[in-house]
Protein backbone atom coordinates (compact mmCIF):
# COMPACT_ATOMS: atom_id res chain seq x y z
CA UNK A 1 0.00 0.00 0.00
CA UNK A 2 1.39 3.32 -1.22
CA UNK A 3 0.40 6.53 -0.37
CA UNK A 4 -2.08 8.61 -3.30
CA UNK A 5 -0.03 9.69 -6.34
CA UNK A 6 -2.07 13.34 -5.85
CA UNK A 7 -0.63 14.04 -2.75
CA UNK A 8 -0.06 17.76 -2.12
CA UNK A 9 3.56 17.53 -0.40
CA UNK A 10 6.91 16.60 -2.28
CA UNK A 11 7.45 13.07 -1.09
CA UNK A 12 10.55 13.15 1.63
CA UNK A 13 9.82 17.22 2.33
CA UNK A 14 7.56 17.38 5.21
CA UNK A 15 7.58 21.53 4.79
CA UNK A 16 6.93 21.57 0.99
CA UNK A 17 3.89 22.04 -0.28
CA UNK A 18 2.33 22.70 -4.16
CA UNK A 19 0.11 24.82 -6.15
CA UNK A 20 -2.46 22.71 -5.49
CA UNK A 21 -2.81 23.46 -1.99
CA UNK A 22 -3.82 26.36 -3.28
CA UNK A 23 -6.74 25.12 -5.26
CA UNK A 24 -8.27 23.92 -2.62
CA UNK A 25 -11.91 24.69 -3.39
CA UNK A 26 -13.73 27.33 -0.63
CA UNK A 27 -16.33 24.87 0.35
CA UNK A 28 -13.74 22.23 1.07
CA UNK A 29 -12.52 21.50 4.98
CA UNK A 30 -8.81 23.12 5.56
CA UNK A 31 -6.25 20.17 5.29
CA UNK A 32 -5.57 18.77 8.70
CA UNK A 33 -2.93 20.53 11.03
CA UNK A 34 -0.15 19.24 11.97
CA UNK A 35 -0.31 16.61 14.75
CA UNK A 36 -3.88 16.18 13.90
CA UNK A 37 -5.89 13.38 12.19
CA UNK A 38 -8.27 13.83 9.62
CA UNK A 39 -11.87 13.71 10.71
CA UNK A 40 -14.48 10.81 8.41
CA UNK A 41 -15.58 12.68 5.29
CA UNK A 42 -13.68 15.47 5.75
CA UNK A 43 -10.79 17.00 2.98
CA UNK A 44 -10.32 18.22 -0.15
CA UNK A 45 -12.31 15.36 -1.89
CA UNK A 46 -15.91 15.96 0.47
CA UNK A 47 -18.20 17.42 -1.39
CA UNK A 48 -20.96 19.24 0.59
CA UNK A 49 -24.02 16.62 0.45
CA UNK A 50 -22.62 13.53 -0.49
CA UNK A 51 -20.90 11.05 1.25
CA UNK A 52 -16.90 10.15 0.91
CA UNK A 53 -15.79 7.02 -0.48
CA UNK A 54 -13.87 5.16 2.21
CA UNK A 55 -9.53 5.75 2.58
CA UNK A 56 -7.30 4.11 4.20
CA UNK A 57 -7.82 6.83 6.70
CA UNK A 58 -11.48 6.37 7.38
CA UNK A 59 -11.81 2.79 6.85
CA UNK A 60 -13.18 0.16 9.93
CA UNK A 61 -10.29 -1.80 11.57
CA UNK A 62 -9.01 -4.16 9.57
CA UNK A 63 -5.72 -7.07 9.29
CA UNK A 64 -4.07 -3.75 6.95
CA UNK A 65 -5.73 -0.92 9.19
CA UNK A 66 -5.46 -1.65 13.05
CA UNK A 67 -7.91 0.69 14.04
CA UNK A 68 -7.84 0.58 18.40
CA UNK A 69 -3.82 0.75 17.93
CA UNK A 70 -1.94 3.82 18.96
CA UNK A 71 -1.20 6.24 16.35
CA UNK A 72 3.12 4.68 16.92
CA UNK A 73 2.57 1.65 16.56
CA UNK A 74 0.42 2.14 13.46
CA UNK A 75 2.89 4.07 11.55
CA UNK A 76 6.27 1.99 12.89
CA UNK A 77 4.05 -1.00 11.49
CA UNK A 78 3.16 0.67 7.90
CA UNK A 79 6.60 1.38 7.73
CA UNK A 80 8.20 -1.78 8.69
CA UNK A 81 5.54 -3.86 6.26
CA UNK A 82 6.41 -1.78 3.31
CA UNK A 83 10.38 -2.51 3.89
CA UNK A 84 9.36 -6.11 4.57
CA UNK A 85 7.35 -6.10 1.34
CA UNK A 86 10.39 -4.17 -0.51
CA UNK A 87 8.00 -1.51 -1.32
CA UNK A 88 11.06 0.65 0.13
CA UNK A 89 14.24 -0.34 -0.44
CA UNK A 90 17.70 1.52 0.58
CA UNK A 91 17.65 4.80 -0.87
CA UNK A 92 13.78 5.09 -1.20
CA UNK A 93 12.36 8.28 0.01
CA UNK A 94 9.72 8.01 2.18
CA UNK A 95 6.25 10.36 1.27
CA UNK A 96 5.83 13.74 3.53
CA UNK A 97 5.69 13.09 7.43
CA UNK A 98 2.00 15.24 6.68
CA UNK A 99 0.78 12.39 3.81
CA UNK A 100 1.75 9.70 5.90
CA UNK A 101 -0.35 10.53 8.79
CA UNK A 102 -3.44 11.52 6.36
CA UNK A 103 -2.78 7.93 4.81
CA UNK A 104 -2.78 6.42 7.76
CA UNK A 105 -5.28 8.15 9.97
CA UNK A 106 -3.23 9.17 12.38
CA UNK A 107 -1.08 12.55 13.97
CA UNK A 108 1.57 13.91 12.52
CA UNK A 109 3.61 13.20 15.53
CA UNK A 110 2.96 9.96 15.71
CA UNK A 111 4.56 9.13 12.12
CA UNK A 112 7.81 11.53 13.45
CA UNK A 113 8.07 9.58 16.62
CA UNK A 114 8.14 6.37 14.38
CA UNK A 115 10.22 8.08 12.18
CA UNK A 116 12.70 9.11 14.93
CA UNK A 117 12.80 5.20 16.44
CA UNK A 118 13.90 3.47 13.28
CA UNK A 119 16.46 6.38 13.08
CA UNK A 120 18.16 5.32 16.17
CA UNK A 121 17.71 1.51 14.65
CA UNK A 122 20.20 3.00 11.57
CA UNK A 123 16.99 2.05 9.29
CA UNK A 124 15.97 5.67 8.34
CA UNK A 125 17.95 8.85 7.98
CA UNK A 126 16.20 12.79 7.51
CA UNK A 127 18.11 15.46 5.70
CA UNK A 128 16.58 19.23 6.41
CA UNK A 129 15.43 21.26 3.33
CA UNK A 130 13.52 20.76 0.27
CA UNK A 131 14.07 17.51 -1.26
CA UNK A 132 16.29 15.95 1.27
CA UNK A 133 12.99 14.34 3.60
CA UNK A 134 13.37 10.96 4.85
CA UNK A 135 15.24 8.05 3.14
CA UNK A 136 15.37 4.57 3.79
CA UNK A 137 19.52 3.92 4.77
CA UNK A 138 20.37 0.76 6.60
CA UNK A 139 23.15 1.79 8.21
CA UNK A 140 25.79 -0.08 10.66
CA UNK A 141 24.64 0.62 13.94
CA UNK A 142 25.29 0.71 18.02
CA UNK A 143 21.53 0.16 18.70
CA UNK A 144 21.92 -3.42 19.69
CA UNK A 145 24.58 -2.53 22.08
CA UNK A 146 22.69 -0.15 23.63
CA UNK A 147 19.58 -2.47 24.23
CA UNK A 148 21.68 -5.39 25.50
CA UNK A 149 23.58 -2.71 27.85
CA UNK A 150 20.26 -1.82 29.38
CA UNK A 151 18.87 -4.99 29.70
CA UNK A 152 22.54 -6.29 31.39
CA UNK A 153 21.94 -3.29 34.14
CA UNK A 154 18.11 -4.03 34.58
CA UNK A 155 18.53 -8.03 35.12
CA UNK A 156 16.71 -8.74 31.86
CA UNK A 157 19.68 -10.60 30.70
CA UNK A 158 22.90 -11.93 33.06
CA UNK A 159 26.55 -11.30 32.62
CA UNK A 160 26.62 -15.52 32.50
CA UNK A 161 23.60 -15.28 29.68
CA UNK A 162 25.90 -12.98 27.27
CA UNK A 163 29.37 -14.71 28.13
CA UNK A 164 27.73 -17.85 26.68
CA UNK A 165 26.06 -16.03 24.09
CA UNK A 166 29.56 -14.50 23.09
CA UNK A 167 31.54 -18.48 23.57
CA UNK A 168 28.86 -19.66 20.49
CA UNK A 169 29.23 -16.59 18.55
CA UNK A 170 32.92 -15.75 18.87
CA UNK A 171 33.93 -19.67 18.20
CA UNK A 172 31.87 -19.91 15.05
CA UNK A 173 33.32 -16.47 13.79
CA UNK A 174 37.10 -17.11 14.62
CA UNK A 175 36.49 -20.32 12.64
CA UNK A 176 35.27 -18.53 9.89
CA UNK A 177 37.98 -16.03 9.99
CA UNK A 178 40.89 -19.35 9.97
CA UNK A 179 38.40 -20.28 7.15
CA UNK A 180 38.13 -16.97 5.12
CA UNK A 181 41.45 -15.11 6.32
CA UNK A 182 40.32 -11.85 5.19
CA UNK A 183 43.16 -10.01 4.83
CA UNK A 184 42.39 -5.93 6.24
CA UNK A 185 40.79 -6.96 8.65
CA UNK A 186 43.76 -9.01 10.16
CA UNK A 187 46.12 -6.82 9.72
CA UNK A 188 44.04 -4.69 11.41
CA UNK A 189 44.22 -7.11 14.50
CA UNK A 190 47.89 -7.36 14.46
CA UNK A 191 48.25 -3.60 14.54
CA UNK A 192 45.87 -4.07 17.59
CA UNK A 193 48.16 -5.79 19.12
CA UNK A 194 50.99 -3.94 18.88
CA UNK A 195 49.27 -1.04 20.75
CA UNK A 196 47.94 -3.46 23.20
CA UNK A 197 51.13 -4.28 24.35
CA UNK A 198 52.13 -0.61 25.02
CA UNK A 199 48.92 -0.27 26.91
CA UNK A 200 49.00 -0.07 30.41
CA UNK A 201 45.91 1.31 31.68
CA UNK A 202 42.68 -0.74 32.02
CA UNK A 203 40.38 1.78 30.06
CA UNK A 204 42.12 1.98 26.51
CA UNK A 205 43.00 -1.39 26.66
CA UNK A 206 39.69 -2.56 26.75
CA UNK A 207 38.74 -0.39 24.23
CA UNK A 208 41.59 -1.95 22.23
CA UNK A 209 40.76 -5.16 23.40
CA UNK A 210 36.77 -4.65 21.72
CA UNK A 211 38.04 -3.97 18.75
CA UNK A 212 40.27 -6.57 18.41
CA UNK A 213 37.61 -9.28 18.77
CA UNK A 214 35.49 -7.25 16.32
CA UNK A 215 38.19 -7.46 13.96
CA UNK A 216 38.77 -11.30 13.77
CA UNK A 217 34.88 -11.16 13.70
CA UNK A 218 35.26 -9.27 10.51
CA UNK A 219 38.13 -11.58 8.96
CA UNK A 220 35.06 -14.34 8.22
CA UNK A 221 33.70 -11.79 6.18
CA UNK A 222 30.34 -12.29 8.26
CA UNK A 223 28.93 -8.57 8.54
CA UNK A 224 26.08 -9.45 11.31
CA UNK A 225 28.88 -12.08 13.50
CA UNK A 226 30.55 -8.58 13.53
CA UNK A 227 27.52 -6.82 14.35
CA UNK A 228 26.46 -8.62 17.38
CA UNK A 229 30.15 -8.94 18.41
CA UNK A 230 30.35 -5.17 18.47
CA UNK A 231 26.71 -5.46 20.63
CA UNK A 232 27.75 -8.05 23.12
CA UNK A 233 31.58 -6.56 23.35
CA UNK A 234 29.65 -3.14 24.02
CA UNK A 235 27.31 -4.29 26.34
CA UNK A 236 29.99 -5.71 28.91
CA UNK A 237 32.52 -3.11 28.30
CA UNK A 238 31.73 -1.52 31.55
CA UNK A 239 31.33 -4.17 33.88
CA UNK A 240 35.06 -5.69 32.44
CA UNK A 241 36.20 -2.27 32.78
CA UNK A 242 35.15 -2.47 36.38
CA UNK A 243 36.69 -5.29 37.23
CA UNK A 244 39.70 -4.32 35.79
CA UNK A 245 40.76 -1.75 37.62
CA UNK A 246 40.19 -3.50 40.79
CA UNK A 247 42.20 -6.51 40.13
CA UNK A 248 45.51 -6.25 42.31
CA UNK A 249 46.94 -8.69 39.48
CA UNK A 250 45.66 -6.49 36.67
CA UNK A 251 49.17 -6.20 35.10
CA UNK A 252 49.74 -10.41 35.10
CA UNK A 253 46.20 -11.06 33.77
CA UNK A 254 46.94 -8.18 30.84
CA UNK A 255 49.56 -10.05 29.79
CA UNK A 256 47.74 -13.40 29.86
CA UNK A 257 45.09 -11.60 27.78
CA UNK A 258 47.66 -10.65 25.35
CA UNK A 259 49.49 -13.95 24.83
CA UNK A 260 45.80 -15.63 24.44
CA UNK A 261 45.12 -13.12 21.73
CA UNK A 262 48.40 -14.42 20.06
CA UNK A 263 48.05 -17.68 20.18
CA UNK A 264 44.01 -16.92 18.53
CA UNK A 265 45.68 -15.16 15.76
CA UNK A 266 48.38 -17.10 15.03
CA UNK A 267 45.61 -19.84 14.51
CA UNK A 268 43.32 -18.19 12.22
CA UNK A 269 46.48 -16.98 10.04
CA UNK A 270 47.44 -20.71 9.80
CA UNK A 271 44.00 -21.90 8.52
CA UNK A 272 43.45 -24.00 11.85
CA UNK A 273 39.90 -23.52 12.26
CA UNK A 274 39.26 -26.67 15.52
CA UNK A 275 42.40 -24.64 17.21
CA UNK A 276 40.75 -20.96 16.48
CA UNK A 277 37.81 -22.16 17.45
CA UNK A 278 38.84 -23.76 20.76
CA UNK A 279 41.14 -20.91 21.92
CA UNK A 280 38.69 -18.41 21.35
CA UNK A 281 36.66 -20.25 23.67
CA UNK A 282 39.36 -20.73 26.49
CA UNK A 283 39.80 -17.24 26.40
CA UNK A 284 36.63 -15.93 27.04
CA UNK A 285 35.80 -18.39 29.94
CA UNK A 286 39.64 -17.68 31.15
CA UNK A 287 38.35 -13.79 31.50
CA UNK A 288 35.38 -14.19 32.34
CA UNK A 289 36.35 -16.34 35.58
CA UNK A 290 39.39 -13.93 36.38
CA UNK A 291 36.98 -10.38 35.90
CA UNK A 292 33.74 -11.36 36.78
CA UNK A 293 33.11 -15.05 38.21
Amino acid sequence: MTPPPDSPATPGDPDATSDADAAVSPTADPAPQAGASPSPGTGPAANPGTTPAASPATKQPTAGNPGPQGGFDVALGYIDSQILAGEYVNGTRLPAERDLAIHLGVSRGAVREAIRVLQAQGILVSGAGRGKGTRVQATSTNAMGRILRLQLALDIVSFADLTETRVALERAACAAAARRREPEPLDRARELQQRMRTTLDPNPFNELDTQFHVALAEAGDNRLMSDITVAIRRAVQDPISIAEHALVSWPTVRQTLIDQHDAMLTAICDGDIERAARLTEEHIRHAYRILLD
